[in-house]
């Protein structure tokens, strides 16, 4: 088989990016080891995605957006961040941004199932299922791509986006910087006595962390983070149980609370690749940047790199241009670098921070906030940042 892309692996990103290229002239393949009917309706996973502004924006251009029902689509009106056992909360309201909300939650399954729709539909994208990559062999105007089931795919842009585990990644010789952070997050929807009013929180307590996002109706999305030897105790509790220490770690803003399905546990492992391209080669995704997700912008990340690099590979394709040569991939790295490296390192050094309880960190944490809060100028660009409002033009 020869082909235009070979795209290895279809979660978000992946998909995204075939969905980018659906309108062009080139032939892709992509590459799944899961089989059509968990890609095509994809179950729960807990995980609810916070979009910023141009993320949403770039979705609803893919066509994504028109697939999720509007009542799956949660604004978030306002965010407070809480440090400790302090009452003084560092607040940012979207009205000082722009007019309807700071971003927007939609649960991860509902945006991949969403993408897929899209991908199906484009007649130069063709899925290859239950099948993964064995070897990846660059040469000069293409790579030979082996596949589990023998098969054996020549193209001109081998694209990873198989996870911050990239084995592709592996493959290529790439290395990449992990950070392991010793954590583990716990999340599941709750349902609650009390309405959230859009609000989200960040509670950073003394020993573990929890984020309330909220969803429809008096639903949150709760997302715990506690060390790795507390995880079984969490994952044991009752329903009751997890309700009430969710309570309790909100001080009890929302009223008595009570999970929605099942609770899901993923490690915390930042991963950042030492090179986002090789020869014929070129990373996305989790597979490129995989964040912590305290700053909710692992997505968002992948979101845009896929479209630098699609957006590269159109224009070169409307000069007529080689879509893949290292020229064209190093662009692609510069401008992804300069998008995710301040976001990669700043939410690194907040999560050490604000995940460390001896009293000097402790002092620097309340400080932190209250200058976040006070000072204006810096507030108003923390806030366009984290939303992207800032970069839809």
């Amino acid at each position: 088989m020869k082909t235009d892309i070979l795209i290895i692996g279809s979660g978000p990103a992946g998909l995204s990016f075939a969905r980018s290229l659906a309108d062009s002239a080139l032939k892709v393949v992509v590459v799944e080891k899961m089989g059509e009917d968990a890609i095509a309706d994809p179950a729960p996973d807990g995980r609810d995605i916070a979009l910023t502004h141009r993320s949403r924006q770039i979705l609803t251009d893919l066509g994504a957006l028109k697939h999720i029902a509007d009542e799956d689509i949660s604004p978030i009106k306002e965010a407070k961040v809480l440090d400790g056992d302090s009452p003084y909360v560092l607040h940012f309201d979207y009205r000082r941004v722009c007019d309807d909300a700071l971003g927007y939650l939609i649960s991860n399954h509902l945006i991949r199932k969403a993408l897929y729709q899209e991908v199906k539909a484009a007649s130069n994208v063709e899925m290859v299922f239950d099948s993964s990559v064995k070897s990846i062999s660059p040469a000069v105007d293409s790579a030979c791509v082996t596949l589990s089931n023998g098969t054996e795919i020549t193209s001109r842009l081998v694209v990873a986006a198989d996870s911050r585990f990239s084995e592709s990644r592996r493959m290529m010789g790439v290395s990449a910087s992990m950070q392991d952070f010793g954590r583990t997050i716990v999340v599941c929807q709750m349902q609650h006595d009390e309405p959230h009013q859009g609000v989200a929180y960040e509670c950073f307590r003394y020993g573990n962390t929890l984020a309330a996002l909220p969803l429809r109706g008096n639903t949150s999305s709760i997302v715990v983070t506690v060390a790795n030897e507390q995880v079984d105790g969490l994952l044991a509790m009752s329903d009751q149980q997890f309700g009430d220490y969710a309570r309790d770690q909100l001080e009890g803003r929302f009223g008595n609370m009570s999970p929605v399905g099942k609770r899901f546990h993923y490690p915390l492992v930042a991963v950042l690749a030492n090179q986002f391209y090789a020869r014929r080669f070129a990373l996305i995704g989790d597979a490129c940047v995989g964040m912590h997700p305290v700053t909710a912008h692992g997505f968002n990340l992948g979101l845009l790199g896929q479209d630098t690099l699609a957006s590269l590979i159109k224009e070169a394709l409307h000069k007529d241009r080689d879509i893949a040569p290292d020229d064209l991939l190093r662009t692609y790295q510069s401008r992804h670098r300069i998008a995710s490296m301040p976001l990669y390192l700043g939410t690194n050094a907040i999560v050490k921070l604000y995940t460390n309880d001896l009293p000097v960190p402790k002092i620097l944490r309340k400080a932190m906030l209250r200058f976040g809060n006070n000072f204006s100028p810096v507030k108003a660009a923390i806030t366009r940042h984290l939303t992207e409002t800032h970069k839809l033009t």
